[in-house]
């Protein structure tokens, strides 16, 4: 896509699968809940990815408010609804990106931009000319299309998607999307093609390359069996795999019997021992009991705005 066509997107939105078409620069809103304004909720060190992303120095998250997939158990549901965060210009994205570097974060860390990339690539490109040299970390739901993916070749370091759902009835129960699974494998696919092989630092921080998370859900180790399977089967030591014991019912799981209750210790084992008995061994798991610890942080706006300045 050429720069005409990547802003005049906006005009007629079809940045991620849902299509919505809506004219953001008119203000209308589509799935994801956002216009064509950047609107930012967080941008500060954060110290709870994986050990290769985050480090002992943190890594340099800008969280995003809204998001295109509308999972019902999603676990930032604070900001997915778009309500929560300041809107704020490419400028000012650009220079978020600055003051992270300068305050020591290993990367900067797109946490669900899917919905504002035209956007998000001009203040990296800015942010680049003016000094930003830290890798760029494109942290994501999987649900992306691939068209969208390839406006960010060259510019994204670091791919961290989701892969939540093999089962397209699964998917559309909770996330209102039948076409997750084969969406989400095209997405990973280009994500290898432009970040092949993965690659670290003389502290371990990654520096290129493709981490793949699985957030287990309460009920579903077949399921989330079939998601490590396939990834290593597909990927082998391309790509790290993930696998994620956190999940923390919220208000809206009400109607859904399994997703009211944690994982327990048992059914985690149970997924990390299928890993291990397929061969993984480049794999990230959570130890003790995470899901009583908190990995949401507050979506205060720290950092969104200047230096000084206040809402």
């Amino acid at each position: 896509m050429d720069i005409k066509t990547e802003d005049s997107i906006l005009q007629s939105c079809t940045l991620c699968p849902r299509e919505c078409r809506v004219n953001r620069q008119q203000g209308q809103k589509g799935r994801c809940h956002a216009d064509d304004r950047i609107r930012v909720a967080r941008a500060a060190l954060h110290m709870w990815e994986e050990p290769c992303i985050s480090g002992k120095e943190g890594s340099g998250a800008v969280f995003f408010s809204g998001c295109s997939l509308g999972c019902i158990y999603c676990q930032n549901r604070e900001i997915s609804g778009g309500e929560s965060g300041m809107d704020i210009s490419v400028d000012r994205l650009a220079d978020i990106f600055l003051e992270l570097q300068s305050q020591g974060a290993n990367n900067i860390n797109l946490v669900t931009a899917g919905h504002y990339v035209p956007q998000v690539k001009t203040a990296l490109e800015k942010a680049k000319n003016a000094g930003l040299r830290i890798p760029i970390v494109y942290n994501s739901s999987g649900y992306e299309k691939v068209e969208t993916l390839k406006l960010l070749e060259g510019l994204v370091d670091i791919y961290l998607p989701d892969f939540k759902y093999m089962d397209p009835v699964l998917a559309r129960q909770y996330s209102r999307a039948e076409d997750y699974p084969s969406v989400a494998r095209g997405a990973i696919r280009e994500m290898v093609r432009q970040r092949p092989q993965p690659q670290f630092d003389g502290r371990g921080i990654m520096t290129a390359g493709v981490v793949v998370r699985h957030l287990l859900l309460p009920g579903h180790v077949k399921e989330a069996k079939r998601i490590v399977e396939y990834l290593y089967q597909e990927y082998g030591e391309q790509i790290y795999i993930s696998m994620m014991n956190q999940y923390t019912p919220g208000p809206s799981v009400t109607e859904d019997p399994l997703l009211k209750r944690r994982v327990t210790k048992r059914e985690y084992e149970r997924l990390l021992d299928f890993a291990q008995e397929i061969g993984i061994v480049q794999g990230f798991y959570q130890e003790g009991e995470t899901a009583k610890e908190s990995f949401i942080p507050a979506f205060d706006c720290q950092g969104v705005l200047p230096e000084g300045e206040s809402r």
